[in-house]
């Protein structure tokens, strides 16, 4: 006779999950605010007493949807962690040589690529539907400029599109625990600094190979800016092949040299 499922373990899994991932978002989230904080002060302490009382309405409501995100989000995935470790219903793996040891860096590329797919056109298409934008995708773009906080500023419309992803494609692709790991932070950290409203990169990074391919603050910022444009995660792939990569932001980028640039001789 088949045993019931502990439906205790299944429950702490599912809150352990939902708070892991909302620790994960005010720490790291946190962390780059401050230092966007002494780097533009413009965007997160504005000396205008009416720009600032915006600016922190902007993130109580910023930190409020990430945080309801933050449940969703934890829900699949405590999930898929409780059927792991109970029933090994996954493809997560320990043993670094159940598979060969090429497998684990392409493995990442793999979640990376699939997750960067759907994420594109999943983002595209709220964008193109104006009753989409409007019941799912709006809220993320009421922060204007949008800072750390609002990485994961989701309706849960939104939300409900991708939390679901990376858990699905542990039942189905081999990964190893620590690869896991890998893609999860890869994740957030584009997520957060993607949104920060100032470049972490150096210049000669943005405008060489690194720049040409993967995306960072200066390319995203151009889709808070424009809308219909930049709407890749991780890689500039699809928005240069369907013609929607529209750039980088001068404005990043000259914020970024004015914020570094070297004191003149006295």
């Amino acid at each position: 006779m088949q045993t019931a499922v502990p439906t205790t373990a299944l429950w702490v899994s599912l809150a352990g999950m939902c708070l892991i991932v909302a620790v994960r978002y005010l720490a790291i989230s946190g962390l780059f605010a401050w230092s966007a904080k002494k780097i533009r002060p413009d965007i997160y302490a504005p000396a205008d007493p009416k720009k600032a009382a915006r600016m922190a309405r902007q993130v109580k409501r910023e930190i409020a949807w990430s945080l309801s995100a933050a449940v969703l989000y934890g829900l699949p995935a405590g999930l898929a962690a409780h059927l792991w470790a109970t029933r090994g219903l996954t493809e997560i793996y320990v043993d670094p040589n159940a598979y060969p040891l090429w497998w684990i860096p392409v493995s990442v590329l793999l979640y990376l690529a699939i997750h960067d797919t759907w994420f594109y056109w999943t983002h595209r298409a709220m964008h193109h539907w104006p009753w989409l934008f409007k019941k799912a995708h709006a809220v993320h773009h009421e922060s204007r400029p949008p800072t750390a906080w609002a990485a994961m500023a989701f309706h849960p419309w939104e939300s409900l599109t991708a939390a679901w992803l990376i858990p699905a494609l542990t039942f189905v692709i081999p990964i190893h625990i620590a690869a896991l790991g890998v893609v999860l932070t890869i994740m957030t950290f584009f997520g957060v600094t993607n949104h920060m409203g100032w470049e972490i990169f150096p210049r000669r990074w943005i405008e060489g190979w690194f720049g040409r391919h993967f995306i960072s603050a200066s390319h995203h910022h151009v889709h808070h800016e424009r809308y219909m444009s930049n709407y890749g995660l991780y890689f500039r792939f699809w928005d240069k092949l369907c013609g929607t990569d529209k750039g980088l932001s001068p404005e990043l980028l000259a914020a970024k040299d004015a914020a570094f640039k070297a004191p003149q001789p006295q």
